[in-house]
């Protein structure tokens, strides 16, 4: 099996989660290429909570470049995919070559992984139905309506679906994601 991660992002994807994914799956002594609607340097944000604010504020982040087009990726080639969360998601979930590509991985049997709203684009691909996952909470009534069972845990592994709510659960995350790759 390869030892290759696709991680999953784009414009306005939360910078923290994707570094912290990078540098934890080298940790980890796997190769995550980032994938992006093309090929080219991405503006990540910083999602965090303020008191007095009913939702999270979104800060400029660190910039990530994408190693390669969603169009020019095969599932067959990775062992696992990662989306990450952010504002990407809003507007990858209708890019009809990411729906594919995450059907393919379905269909090969690889594990699909998705934090914060990075659900969003595992919803849109009509892939959740019959399964539990967690996500960020404002995204608990799109997993319901599609067919998904809501669970509040910081983290939720349903089969080959590994799911968490937001980078502060990077380490439960990651715990399970380490140990379904290295379970194969």
């Amino acid at each position: 099996m390869s030892k290759r991660v696709l991680v999953v992002t784009g414009d306005g994807g939360d910078s923290y989660e994707a570094l912290y994914a990078c540098q934890r799956l080298r940790e980890a002594r796997w190769d995550p290429v980032v994938a992006a609607p093309s090929r080219r340097r991405l503006h990540m944000v910083i999602h965090d909570f303020d008191p007095g604010w009913e939702t999270y504020l979104e800060h400029p982040g660190h910039s990530l470049d994408a190693d390669v087009a969603i169009t020019a990726v095969a599932a067959r080639e990775f062992a696992a995919v990662i989306l990450l969360g952010g504002r990407a998601p809003e507007y990858l979930r209708n890019d009809p070559s990411l729906l594919s590509l995450m059907r393919e991985f379905a269909d090969h049997d690889r594990y699909l992984c998705a934090i914060g709203h990075g659900i969003q684009i595992l919803i849109a691909a009509g892939l959740i139905e019959g399964h539990t996952v967690t996500c960020h909470p404002h995204v608990r009534i799109e997993v319901e309506r599609g067919g998904g069972i809501y669970s509040s845990k910081p983290a939720v592994r349903d089969g080959r679906f590994i799911t968490a709510q937001t980078w502060k659960c990077h380490p439960e995350f990651y715990q399970e994601i380490i140990a379904a790759l290295s379970a194969g």
